[in-house]
């Protein structure tokens, strides 16, 4: 991880700031202002860029191999941007591409999804591989989303909705194992 200098401020560095037991693969990339929380973990040839806005990602949340997670930054097209805020016990799949959204808690973001700008995903929703968020959409909690653009599939049964905290916990197991490895003596 490396520190990010802000513009217009030579003398200023935005550094990643990690939680407890935060296990960030040394192959992925983490910049700027970013925070994630304990337990969470990134993996191999994942980007978390927090270069011209602010990230944040809750407890015990994945982000998977080749993930992207960026921002939307401040201008004459959008004049405040859009920070990229990610909650608890998130599954974020592979190849997925997060940009300038909001995600709840208990979500599973399905392998190369792609959410958009000012897109807003609430709590315990599962994202089909493959779907497509536009700028803008609410995805409404409890249910799957499929397709792209996606669309409301069918509501969550009380077995998928479990899946959310299963899948955290696992990773976190998993990150654990990765963290104990790696230990300097």
């Amino acid at each position: 991880m490396s520190p990010l200098r802000s513009h217009g401020d030579s003398e200023r560095e935005t550094c990643p700031q990690l939680g407890n037991g935060v296990y960030v693969d040394p192959q992925s990339a983490v910049i700027g202002d970013v925070v994630l929380g304990d337990d969470s973990s990134v993996w191999p040839m994942a980007v978390i860029r927090g270069d011209m806005h602010r990230i944040r990602i809750g407890e015990r949340t994945s982000v998977q191999d080749g993930a992207v997670l960026h921002i939307t930054h401040a201008g004459p097209f959008n004049e405040d941007g859009w920070p990229l805020i990610i909650g608890d016990d998130v599954t974020i799949g592979h190849k997925a591409c997060l940009h300038g959204c909001t995600v709840g808690s208990r979500v599973l973001i399905g392998i190369g999804s792609i959410v958009m700008d000012g897109a807003v995903i609430e709590d315990e929703v599962v994202l089909a591989a493959g779907a497509l968020v536009p700028p803008g959409k609410k995805l409404e909690s409890g249910f799957l989303y499929v397709g792209a653009p996606c669309k409301q599939a069918r509501p969550l049964s009380d077995k998928e909705k479990e899946f959310f905290r299963y899948s955290a916990a696992n990773y976190v197991k998993l990150k654990n194992q990765y963290l104990t490895e790696h230990e300097q003596p």
